[in-house]
């Protein structure tokens, strides 16, 4: 029987699965030293200022924490001096703090499933937390120079952090997050967007690549459907969060075999206030049932395992079980089970 990575694998590659890949059965999400250096906020605590200087609130209720943009907080005050402003944290860790990360991985099994650095959050993302994201959007037009030179200057960090990253954890896989629209558009019109992210993620990510990950999985929980040629271009091999309004169905057909896609349910389609097994088994059945079973992995399209409301994510997990036996002829006991949950702060 193949392991849940092995499953995986046949997924994207368009081989032989033997089940649904159950939402992030295949993936183990791990930390490196800058996230442990990097102060986060903890859900309903209040503000927490982060290594860059960004003030971050995790309200509860919600599934991750957010930027707090009031006028005093916004760190880049004047965009066309934004040197004076943007000071990269360092990345200079010793060999024990290296070490205790590296203990993670190696408790892993993996042959059982991918060992994935989490690298949080995205060029786009750092753009817009570092500005705000009105002024941000505004300034890609106004001062796109600038804008560049902020892009670069984000990309030689994450560079600096991968270089780090696989040289002393080696990872097989790096999960990636950076949202780039709403639910029903991109942030960019998609000439913009390729215009500023295509060649500094073809940099970072050919460099995981060249450095022994065997897939990049990116993590944007929204509307992406007209950036897919450039994901596939940067060399993104699964892309997460990969919301309904995408008209799942259509991207398989046209691009499955160069990219796969993880997610198709949306959040709001399960995790919700009041929710019954009857209702997730409901999505789950009709997601796959469009999807189908190759270049498709039925998940939550949040960026991690885990749920606002208590139990919705075991539930899910539950539903796409019962799709495989039913649509794979497996029996209950031959299903893989869950890793233990990873849920992102």
């Amino acid at each position: 029987m193949l392991t849940a990575k092995e499953n995986m694998r046949e997924v994207i590659r368009g081989g032989n699965p033997e089940r649904y890949v159950n939402q992030y059965e295949a993936v183990r999400l791990l930390f490196h030293p800058f996230m442990f250096s990097n102060p986060s906020p903890q859900k309903g605590l209040g503000e927490v200022v982060n290594a860059w200087g960004i003030t971050n609130v995790w309200p509860a209720g919600t599934p991750g924490q957010f930027p707090v943009h009031t006028e005093d907080k916004i760190v880049v005050k004047d965009i066309e001096n934004w040197r004076d402003y943007v000071k990269a944290p360092s990345l200079d860790f010793s060999d024990e703090e290296w070490a205790a990360s590296k203990a993670m991985f190696d408790e892993v099994d993996g042959a059982e499933a991918y060992r994935a650095v989490l690298v949080l959050p995205g060029l786009f993302e750092m753009t817009h937390h570092l500005c705000e994201i009105t002024n941000a959007l505004v300034y890609y037009i106004t001062n796109p120079d600038e804008m560049h030179e902020l892009i670069d200057y984000l990309t030689e960090f994450e560079l600096k952090l991968a270089e780090g990253i696989c040289t002393h954890l080696q990872p097989d896989c790096v999960f990636h997050h950076d949202d780039w629209g709403s639910e029903l558009s991109t942030f960019l019109r998609p000439e913009m967007f390729a215009e500023f992210f295509v060649e500094p993620y073809k940099k970072i990510y050919k460099y995981y690549h060249d450095h022994g990950c065997e897939l990049v999985i990116h993590h944007s929980d929204s509307f992406a459907a007209s950036l897919v040629p450039y994901m596939i271009e940067m060399g993104i091999d699964v892309w997460q969060g990969t919301m309904h309004s995408n008209k799942l169905p259509e991207l398989i057909k046209e691009y499955g075999g160069r990219i796969s896609f993880m997610g198709g349910i949306d959040n709001k389609m399960v995790d919700f206030e009041g929710w019954t097994p009857e209702d997730i088994y409901k999505v789950a059945r009709s997601v796959v049932d469009e999807c189908g079973k190759k270049y498709f992995i039925p998940c939550i399209t949040q960026g991690g395992p885990g749920s606002t409301f208590p139990g919705t994510y075991a539930a899910l997990s539950d539903a796409i079980d019962k799709c495989s036996i039913e649509d794979f002829g497996r029996k209950p006991e031959e299903l893989t089970r869950q890793l233990p949950l990873q849920i992102l702060f």
